[in-house]
């Protein structure tokens, strides 16, 4: 009988280094400290990368890296979705976990993107600023770690869904099956 690889070795290196691009993103737009109110295409482009173009590459390279070199050249739908929601777990989990530990140690990096989001609130003559405050409120209580980790986690694993089934339509290669 045949001994079946599993698909964990080729997700957890994929989307580690997902995860690990997506920490580099945020840590290098601290450090030089790119606004993205005034530079907007720094958000867009994070945005692209981090939610279209970084998990479509990853689950492709973790779906083929499993078929070419871990499975003798067969991948099933079932495989590649696995593979796919792994990848952006991994990725979602470990840019999550960096996010709550470096706003705690570095709680200012929060409060100044609350000011800012409060600013760009006020700008619009439709909203009060009572209704600001309370804007800004929940925002605060949805972005402490309880919250913002499981999310995050939930999200990137929608994510890996949907792209997996795409890119599982056009990978898949099933095994001759034989009685």
């Amino acid at each position: 009988m045949e001994q079946k690889t599993s698909a964990s070795k080729s997700s957890f290196q994929f989307g580690l280094l997902f995860g690990v691009l997506m920490i580099l993103e945020m840590v290098v737009g601290y450090t030089m400290k790119i606004d993205p109110q005034t530079n907007k295409s720094y958000g867009i482009i994070i945005s692209v990368l981090n939610y279209l173009i970084f998990p479509l590459s990853f689950i492709y390279l973790g779906c083929n890296n499993y078929k070419i070199k871990l499975n003798s050249g067969f991948i099933s739908l079932g495989e590649c979705l696995k593979i796919g929601v792994s990848i952006c777990v991994v990725a979602g989990l470990s840019f999550a976990l960096f996010s709550a530990i470096f706003n705690y140690f570095i709680p200012e990096y929060m409060e100044d993107i609350y000011r800012k989001m409060r600013s760009v609130m006020l700008e619009n003559p439709k909203i009060t600023p009572e209704q600001v405050d309370v804007s800004l409120s929940m925002i605060k209580k949805f972005s402490k770690p309880l919250f913002s980790v499981p999310l995050t986690i939930v999200m990137f694993a929608f994510i890996g869904l949907i792209y997996s089934l795409i890119i599982g339509a056009i990978v898949k290669k099933e095994a001759n099956q034989s009685f």
